[in-house]
Order: structure tokens, then sequence, then C-alpha cells
């Protein structure tokens, strides 16, 4: 009866707690919820060398859409997967490499560069016995987060925040993410549902994309065309301007002035939530869903009458969401997506999945405008990069517990670097204001409650 009480005064507390703000409270204060205006531009709060994101030019005193560019230390995206793909060279080494020293690597650099991060490709003896085996979590992002607190228990200077230390354990986490992500899924895998444990260690000679393969596959065989294509989406997901939601939680963080530790784990909690790097799921989900109630895959009017369906929250998940198509930043296009796109249409071909690519590049010719018919908009919408990356995934075998930590093996580069640049700036705490609208209320003494 004690427990029943508990639980029955827990639901009691629950149906106490505040409802939602009233919107034209954020009206009334000029509120710009989510740091954005409501056009969807953000609110400018610091200046960073590393990634720059564009989808307007000034015309007349007015923001004008233009398709999205990406740039990575003022080169452009296309021009950087332009360079490693023509020398049929992985591209996520040289990436990191950017990031971090905020220039391209000479052939004697890179070859350096991939070394040192091979040979930090270790993780501590029992690591991976005490820390992911022993206590395997049914989502590998907590795993990650856990096991990279756990490497601060391990580090005699973790809490030293000079650029050279933070450095170093910047490119030993880089190096190690692959890893820990891995036999995460494996445990997971193996404790959750009873599948065989087979664990891999790295192999140096291989890229980091390769690793992914080779360490994920019971066979550890793999094709050249899939480890191009996973390649290409580290490279993609690697670094998104300071704005986006994990990365500003890595300015803040290590604004306040903690450990390397802390701030990555900090991030990865940002990187889990489904609408930053756990929507490529359930663009995977939507389009399964998808599949099964529209009977022609062809026909632009039975797409565009279930897309209308989700909208109206009468379909799929009911969130009225339809997943991969729209950004906050982005509105003509992601270059992202453009760039993923043909390379997705070769990988369909050779796994001889056409006619899902094709309802996939359907959807995102139908969506916008349904999206235009049954919404209010402020900018137009296009197809983001996690709409095509889950079907990449899936097409690799990679399993739905692995979309995330993916990006997060990807992005850990980009983190480092604003980490980076965060403590070489020197900042002060970040801080934003928050207006308090509660209503002025009295003391009541508990005995006239």
């Amino acid at each position: 009866m004690e427990n029943d009480k508990l639980d029955e005064f827990e639901k009691k507390m629950a149906k106490k707690l505040s409802g939602p703000i009233d919107l034209e409270q954020y009206n009334k204060y000029e509120v710009k919820r989510g740091l954005r205006d409501t056009d969807g531009r953000g609110v400018l709060v610091g200046l960073t060398e590393i990634g720059e994101v564009n989808s307007f030019i000034s015309k007349e005193n007015k923001m004008v859409p233009v398709p999205g560019s990406l740039r990575y230390r003022g080169i452009n995206i296309n021009n950087l997967v332009d360079g490693f793909v023509e020398d049929s060279r992985f591209g996520f080494e040289e990436t990191c490499y950017l990031l971090l020293f905020s220039e391209l690597p000479t052939e004697e650099e890179l070859k350096t560069f991939t070394e040192l991060l091979a040979k930090y490709r270790n993780l501590p003896d029992g690591f991976v016995r005490d820390m992911i085996l022993k206590m395997p979590s049914k989502n590998i992002m907590n795993s990650l987060a856990r096991s990279v607190l756990a490497l601060y228990s391990l580090d005699d200077k973790a809490e030293d925040t000079t650029v050279s230390n933070v450095l170093e354990q910047c490119l030993r986490l880089i190096a190690c993410f692959p890893l820990i992500g891995v036999y995460g899924y494996q445990a997971l895998s193996h404790y959750h549902n009873n599948n065989s444990l087979i664990i891999h260690d790295p192999s140096p000679e291989l890229s980091t994309a390769e690793n992914i393969l080779y360490m994920l596959r019971d066979d550890s065989k793999y094709t050249k065309l899939e480890a191009i294509l996973l390649d290409l989406s580290l490279v993609l997901h690697a670094e998104h301007g300071g704005g986006n939601n994990s990365t500003f939680v890595t300015h803040v963080v290590t604004s306040s002035g903690s450990d390397t530790y802390s701030v990555i784990a900090a991030a990865l909690g940002s990187l889990k939530g489904p609408r930053h790097g756990g929507a490529n799921i359930k663009v995977v989900k939507m389009f399964e869903d998808m599949k099964e109630r529209v009977s022609d895959w062809t026909d632009d009017k039975e797409i565009e009458k279930y897309l209308s369906k989700i909208l109206n929250k009468e379909a799929f998940d009911k969130s009225g969401l339809i997943y991969g198509i729209g950004h906050a930043v982005y509105s003509i296009s992601d270059p992202r997506a453009v760039i993923f796109k043909g390379y997705v249409e070769r990988l369909a071909k050779e796994k001889g999945l056409e006619d899902e690519y094709n309802l996939y590049a359907k959807v995102e010719e139908l969506a916008p405008k349904v999206i235009a018919s049954v919404r209010k908009i402020y900018k137009g919408v296009s197809a983001n990069v996690d709409f095509y990356s889950g079907f990449v995934y899936r097409m690799l075998d990679i399993p739905a517990e692995m979309f995330t930590p993916i990006f997060a093996i990807s992005r850990i580069s980009g983190w480092s670097a604003h980490r980076l640049e965060e403590i070489i700036n020197n900042g002060k705490i970040i801080r934003p204001a928050y207006k308090c609208v509660a209503e002025r209320s009295s003391y009541i003494p508990l005995g006239d409650r």
C-alpha cells in the first residue's frame, strides 16, 4: 500500500505541473523562441571561423532565399568533396585536419595526422569489458556519453584546459568514437537482442569509414562504394556552423570552464534528440509506414494524400511533421542533401533498390508543395541531409541504433574545433536572458494551505 500511495502522489503532483506559456506572451516581449526570428534566421550570438552556412542574400534591404551553401574554414563543401573524390581518396581525415587547424594538410601532414589517429584508436585496458560490455545500454548515445565521462577518470590531466592538452584530448576522442559506438552496438545486440557477441579490433591501415564497416560487420567485408558513401556521410555531417544545437551546447559548456569530457558528453545529449541527430531514424520509419500505406509508389496523388495526412496528424507518429523535409536555416536547398543524392542513387542501383530511391525522390519533390498548401510557412522548405542519410545507412546494413552514433562519430570533429575556438578566444560565460512571466503571489503558512 505504501508504494501505491507514493505512486498516486506522484501522479497527482504531475497534474500540478504548469501548462505551456501563452504564445502571445512571446510576441508581447519579442522573445526569439529557439534564438530564431519567425523567418528562420538565427539570432547572432557569436563569431566563428570554422563553419559557414548561407541560405539568404541581402538585396534592397530584404533577405532573399538562395540555394544553400556550406563552407568549412572558408572552403565550399562541394569543392572539398570534389577534391578528395577526384583523387579517389577518403576525405574524413582531411576534413578533421581542416576543421581543427584551419588549413588543408599537405600530403605529408595528412599521412602523419592519419597515423596519429590510428595510434590513438584504442581504448584503455579493460575499458570495453568494464564500461561497455558489463553495462550494455539500449541507446548507444547514452553508452557513448557514459564512456566519454568514464574516460575522464582515466585521464591524469582531465581538468587541464590548456589548448595543447585539450587538442590531444579531442584527437583521442575523435579516434576512439568509432570503437565506442560500434562496441556499444555489439553489446546491445548481444545482451538485449540475443545475437552473437563479435568484437573486431580496428585496423590501423583503414580509414575511419572503413574501420566502422570493418568492426561492425561479422565478416568485416565491404565494397569500395559502401565505404565511399559512409566516408562522404562523415564529411557532410562533420560541421554545420556554431548555431546548431549540439555545437552551441559545446560553446555554452566550454564557456563555463568545464573539462573536455563533460563538454562532449553534453553535446552528445543534445545530438541524441530526435529534433537534431535522431531525425534520420524518423525518416526511415516514416518511409516504412508510407510503403505499407501507399500502394502505387509512382502515383503523385496517392503520395500527396499520405503526406497531407501526416501534416494533419492523421498518419505515422501523429506529430504533424514530414521528417527530413525542412531545415532551420536552409529554404531552397540543403547543399549536403544535394551532394548526397547523386551518390545515393548509385548505391541504390548497386543494391537493387531503385524503386525505393525513386519514392524518396518523389517525396522530396512533392512534400514542399503539400506543406505550402496545408501550412502557413515563413520560408521555403526542402529536403535536408537527414532525408537521405538514413536510407544510405539502411542500404549499408547499418542498424538503426547506429544512425545517430555515426552522426556523433562525425560531428565530434566539429565539436572539437569549436571547443578549441571558444578556449582560444577566452569568451565570457554564455548566459542568455529569460523573462519571468509568472504571477506574483504571497507565501501561505503550511497550516493554512
